[in-house]
């Protein structure tokens, strides 16, 4: 099995963490190798090469991303590399009790990789922690249908 999958992690109190193992654990059960990196301390150059990645991050404050995440998204916004070989999956999460910002860390992710050319691959999750849910386990639900999307993009870029 060789590694089609980088996981990046933006998180503040570890549940993104969390989730990103489950759907890490649920990816390797499907036959996809999956590594996970935490945002901290990356930058652009993460995406150096094209590839595939997975976007697992939570929202903090008013519509931020994490701190951890703060250099790697700055760094994405004031080098504005070309991303058109990267494809991308994303897991936001978010508190619908803060409707103006609900999912906001993982939304101007997509906005932001979109806007430099990297493709998303099938519709984003977006977890409302208000709803009583376990994040991990709405993730490894929605990964499922996912990974069939990811296999269907990595082949058509073949």
């Amino acid at each position: 099995m060789e590694r089609q999958l980088t996981i990046l992690v933006g998180t503040m109190t570890g549940t993104a963490q969390l989730v990103a193992e489950e759907v890490g654990d649920a990816l390797t059960a499907q036959g996809v190798e999956a590594r996970i990196l935490a945002m901290d301390g990356l930058d652009a150059a993460v995406f150096a090469g094209g590839g595939a990645f997975l976007i697992c991050t939570s929202t903090y404050g008013q519509g931020d991303v994490p701190d951890n995440a703060q250099k790697l998204f700055a760094d994405l916004e004031q080098s504005r590399p070309d991303l058109r070989s990267v494809v991308y999956g994303l897991i936001a999460l978010g508190d619908r009790t803060y409707a103006q910002t609900f999912c906001f860390g993982g939304k101007r992710f997509d906005t932001l990789l979109q806007a430099l050319g990297a493709r998303r691959i099938g519709e984003p999750m977006l977890h409302d922690a208000s709803a009583g849910t376990v994040p991990e386990e709405v993730a490894v639900e929605w990964i499922g249908p996912w990974i069939g999307l990811f296999r269907q993009a990595r082949d058509e870029a073949a």
